[in-house]
Order: structure tokens, then sequence, then C-alpha cells
């Protein structure tokens, strides 16, 4: 019985923020766009700052606005009280999140950003409050209960934060046209980065890239595929395209007479490729659905001018799996 009242009252805690998301959504309006407008014509960074659970979200917000184009840095209130106001410049723009509107410790840099002329966007959901009377931009939550049941315990007030922040930073990250190539420039660790690897990234080139004509004998042939250690050799045609591959497949059709055989009689023609700029996962998802191990890379896609060979282990060892 205990169980199934905790999960009622999980369910409904996430029904009343889901509810809360729906509500600030209706509500946004020019609001928005005027924080948007600001924030792309700064010449400074976005300064987040905020105290107890709404500056953890600061602290993500700023996050999120990093990676994604925008310069931000976070300021804890109290720190500024103390020098680090310093680190607020003119060019900049101020964000500051107070549900209430009242927290005192914003109390300074309110007032800093007023002295020195520098734009201040407040988050809160008070229209009354002295953070939005005092702020330049206002983004105005819905005033809804805190869905802990007291009323007390800020959780449906920092999701809708939460989501204002996603919403602001997105509506910022498209109108730059921020691409994924741009996000991995931002953040090349972790498996976020690792799904944006490029195979031009990964692939062996140059002399590594076991390649041999079709006019190869099959004892050069041979010996080219234990050398370079993959398993396989790219077989070129005269023009230097790759037209076919030799696998060990190949060679087992082949073991009658296969020494009297060119790499051009052996060779499996017309073989699997992948282009240099095509993302690591996408030769991942092609090696294991063919059940092969390695991908010969062509640059420019459809031009079959070998520029490298990929292997899984190569993805692996990148943290793509």
């Amino acid at each position: 019985m205990a169980q199934s009242k905790f999960i009622d009252t999980a369910r409904r805690v996430i029904r009343e923020e889901a509810n809360a998301l729906n509500s600030l959504a209706d509500s946004l309006g020019v609001s928005l766009s005027d924080a948007v407008d600001l924030i792309l014509n700064a010449k400074g960074r976005i300064i987040i700052s905020g105290i107890g659970k709404s500056g953890h979200i600061a602290r993500k917000i700023a996050a999120t606005l990093a990676s994604t184009g925008t310069p931000a840095h976070f300021v804890h209130p109290a720190e500024a009280s103390h020098g680090d106001l310093g680190m607020v410049t003119r060019g900049d723009v101020v964000l500051a999140i107070s549900n209430s509107g009242e927290a005192p410790e914003l109390a300074n840099l309110i007032a800093y950003t007023q002295r020195f002329g520098i734009p201040l966007i407040g988050i809160t959901s008070r229209a009354e409050s002295s953070l939005a009377t005092q702020s330049d931009i206002v983004l105005l939550m819905p005033k809804l209960p805190e869905a802990c049941g007291t009323g007390v315990v800020p959780t449906t007030s920092t999701t809708m934060t939460l989501a204002l922040g996603d919403a602001l930073s997105v509506a910022i990250m498209q109108h730059r046209a921020f691409s994924a190539d741009n996000f991995r420039e931002f953040h090349p660790g972790g498996k976020l980065g690792a799904q944006l690897s490029r195979v031009g990234d990964l692939m062996h080139k140059g002399d590594a890239v076991p390649l041999v004509g079709e006019d190869t004998p099959m004892s050069d042939t041979l010996l080219t595929i234990s050398q370079k250690g993959f398993g396989v050799v790219g077989v070129l045609d005269d023009d230097g395209y790759l037209s076919g591959i030799v696998t060990d497949g190949d060679l087992r059709r082949n073991m009658a007479g296969l020494l009297d055989l060119t790499a051009g009689k052996v060779m499996t023609k017309a073989p699997r490729t992948i282009g240099t700029a095509a993302l690591a996962e996408e030769a991942v998802n092609v090696m294991n659905t063919s059940n092969i191990t390695c991908l010969f890379v062509v640059d420019p896609e459809g031009s079959n001018r070998v520029a490298g060979i990929l292997h899984i282990h190569d993805c692996l060892r990148a943290g793509i799996v």
C-alpha cells in the first residue's frame, strides 16, 4: 500500500509540473522576443545570477548558452557583492533569476546594472516585485503552486525556470543557425562529443590504407593485407578509383589457383563505402548492418576516390558504440 502512495505522489508531482509547463508556454509573449534580441545584440557576455535553487538553475542556463554559441557566465550574487561585480562590464547583459523577485542577495547586482547602464533581464513570477520593476525586460512566469504540497519547496517554479532558460537558449541558437558541428567544437568530450565525431576524424589515411591495383598479383595482394593489418585490401582501377575489395571471404572462394590470379579477378565489386563527412555513428551502423569490420572512406562522397579506411575498433576507442 505504501508503495502505491509513493507512486501516486510522484505521478501527481510530475503532472502538476507538466501542467505548469503548458501554462508557461501559453504565457510567452513579446518579452521573450525582446530578450532574444537583446542577447543577440550584446557586445559582451551574458551574466546569469540567482541564489539558492534559482542559482542552480542559473548555472545550468549559463552552461547551455555557452555550449550553444552564446558566451555566458554564472556570477554568484553574494560573491558579486564582495568583488565579483568587477566581472560585469558595459556591453554585457545580466539575466537575474528570483521566483519571488525579492532575493536580497541580488540587490547589489541590480543596483550595479542601473548605475552603469547594463541591460537587465529578470525572470520572476511576481510582476510587482523589485526585480520585475527594475528590469529592462521581464520574463514573467505563471504564479502557480509548488508541487510539494506545502507550497514552500521550489519544484514547479524551478521546473518552469529551467524550461524557460532552455526555450531562450534554443531560440537564440536557431537564430544563430548553430549546427551540430558548432556544438561539437564546444563539446568535444564525453558521449555527446563521440556521437558527433566525423568519419574523417577517425579514419586511417595515407600509407596506412591497404590499396593495390586490379592487375596486382595475389601474392603481392596477400602481402599488403598482412602488412596493413586490416584484413582487407582495396582494389583501384586504372584511374585510381575504388573498384572493389578483397576480403577473407574472397580468398576462401578462390583458394584453387589463388596465386595465379590478380586482385581484380578475386575482388568483390562495388563495395560499401562511406564519405569523410558522415557521422562515425552512421559508419558503425553500416558495419553492424553489413556484418563487416572495415569501411573504405571516399572523398567526396560518390567519387570512389579513396581517402582512408575506418575500422570498427577506431569507433569503439572513440566511445561510439
